[in-house]
């Protein structure tokens, strides 16, 4: 593909990057990422990679934007109460580059519907605060050979999960092997805990960044291990996620 001169000069911080370089942003440019959960964690990961580059996109969320929203959830107003989330969000990101492509899925994500919604992009990002929502996306994921990149928040904490399913040379664990089921009460709503908005603001934008890396050459992920954030200690912890021998996915 040919890129354009508006396209340099509007992403020319990043093509500077070795690493990154034009033939980088061509596959940023190329790339499709579907977005499950347009809250805490999806909207400054849709907005990142938005202004990354990312021009091909899928936003699943049924909710409407509520006022308790809008400390966490960066590209909601008080104007936009009451309003659908993945509405608002798709109009927010044309407001910042009207040639990116959003397919809005403003249903509940459940096993009778995630083949046919993930089929068409090649990473998933579980922005998701269910449990069982986040094993069944894993599932998919394994069973579809997608990337997944997985992220939960609760008060001070946060987790972020990167699982490559495409690649044939990495025995990628996935969250089974962490979580095997899930958990009795499963939480529904980070927001009952209570939860620092700048939690969620730190694992999407490295939830983003994770995107990037695997899209642009898939090196220095955090496939295979666990990152821990403490923001109340300051503390970031690398976990080693090793394949379980008794997960049967």
């Amino acid at each position: 593909m040919q890129i354009s001169k508006e396209q340099i000069n509007r992403y020319i911080g990043q093509i500077n990057l070795k690493k990154i370089s034009i033939i980088g942003q061509k596959k940023l440019l190329n790339s499709r990422v579907l977005i499950i959960g347009i809250g805490g964690l999806g909207t400054p990961a849709l907005n990142y990679l938005a202004r990354a580059g990312v021009e091909h996109f899928g936003i699943v969320d049924p909710d409407r934007v509520s006022l308790s929203n809008i400390h966490r959830q960066i590209l909601f107003e008080k104007k936009d109460i009451g309003k659908l989330k993945t509405t608002i969000a798709k109009k927010k990101i044309l407001d910042i580059n009207n040639k990116i492509k959003i397919q809005t899925f403003p249903i509940k994500i459940n096993k009778a519907n995630i083949k046919k919604i993930i089929n068409n992009y090649d990473i998933i990002l579980d922005c998701t605060d269910s449990f069982k929502s986040k094993l069944e996306i894993n599932d998919s994921c394994l069973k579809e050979k997608k990337i997944l990149i997985t992220g939960a928040v609760s008060r001070f904490i946060g987790h972020l999960f990167v699982f490559n399913f495409q690649s044939k040379k990495i025995k990628s664990p996935c969250l089974r092997c962490f979580m095997p089921v899930e958990p009795v009460e499963d939480r529904q709503d980070c927001q009952a805990e209570g939860i620092l908005g700048t939690v969620t603001g730190l694992i999407g934008i490295l939830m983003a960044n994770e995107t990037m890396k695997e899209i642009i050459s898939g090196k220095n992920t955090l496939c295979g291990k666990i990152l821990h954030v403490d923001l109340d200690k300051t503390d970031f912890r690398l976990i080693t996620l090793s394949k379980n021998k008794n997960c049967k996915h």
